[in-house]
C-alpha cells in the first residue's frame, strides 16, 4: 500500500532532491526498507546496520512518534504518512562572536512575534 515519506532538506539529496516520496509497505519497517531500496542513498541515514532506529532520527507517522507505538513494526495503512527529522544539535558561538541584541533565535525566524517589542 503507498505510503507518503516526507523527507527533511538534509536528507534530500539521498532522493534525487525531493521533498516527498511515496513507498511500499504494511509497517513502519517494511516502509523504510522500500525506501532504502528505491534510493540506495538513504541506507543507514535511518536505520542502523543492525536494523535498529538511528537513536538521532525521529521518526512519525501521521505525527505519531513510532517510538510510543511499535518503533518499526508500527502498521501502516494507504494514505498515510511517514515523517522522518534528524535530531539537530546546537553549535557554539566562538567567544569573540557577537550576537544581535534584542534577537532570538528561534524556528520562527522572520516572523515578527512581538518578542523585540519589549
Amino acid at each position: 500500500m503507498p505510503v507518503e515519506i516526507r523527507i527533511p532538506s538534509i536528507l534530500r539529496v539521498h532522493v534525487d532532491g525531493k521533498s516527498i516520496v511515496e513507498v511500499k509497505g504494511n509497517t513502519v519497517g517494511e516502509v523504510l526498507q522500500d525506501l532504502v531500496n528505491t534510493y540506495p542513498g538513504m541506507d543507514s541515514q535511518v536505520v542502523t546496520a543492525d536494523g535498529t532506529l538511528h537513536k538521532f532520527v525521529n521518526v512519525y507517522l501521521n505525527d505519531d512518534d513510532i517510538r510510543y507505538l511499535n518503533v518499526l513494526d508500527t502498521p501502516v495503512s494507504e494514505g498515510d504518512t511517514l515523517t522522518i527529522l534528524p535530531a539537530v544539535a546546537g553549535g557554539a558561538c566562538s567567544p569573540s562572536a557577537e550576537r544581535p541584541t534584542g534577537s532570538i533565535a528561534s524556528p520562527l525566524a522572520g516572523i515578527d512575534t512581538g518578542q523585540n517589542d519589549r
